[in-house]
């Protein structure tokens, strides 16, 4: 699996991660999902990109764990053909991937009150 540089705007911001191929799509994904509930945030008052950073990952943290618990959810999933442990072991390894990416990336955000630089 080959790695590559993809470029993605959070907050407005200009962001270099790396990704294999195979799982740009969804890292992409994810990273429109979550520049768009912290664009939510800063409409919302949230002024500080750090605050609306972290009202963002709230709020997809509740979703998740609503899906998660929804009674609907087991269900479904059983009674898909597509849904077979491995399929789902392989979603949830990209998941914890894409968290590290984004845990990573809060660490390099330079951020209003922060001394931390961005890391071209």
């Amino acid at each position: 699996m080959s790695q590559q540089r993809i470029e993605v705007s959070l907050a407005g911001q200009k962001i270099t991660l790396a990704t294999s191929t195979e799982h740009e799509p969804l890292l992409r994904a994810a990273c429109t999902l979550v520049d768009e509930q912290i664009q939510l945030a800063i409409n919302g008052g949230n002024r500080s990109i750090e605050r609306a950073s972290m009202m963002a990952a709230i709020k997809i943290a509740g979703d998740l764990i609503a899906l998660q618990l929804s009674p609907q959810a087991p269900s479904a999933q059983s009674t898909s053909p597509q849904a077979n442990p491995e399929e789902m072991a392989r979603l949830q390894h990209e998941i914890h991937s894409l968290e590290d990416q984004v845990d990573a990336l809060m660490q390099t955000l330079s951020l209003p009150g922060s001394p931390r630089p961005i890391v071209p």
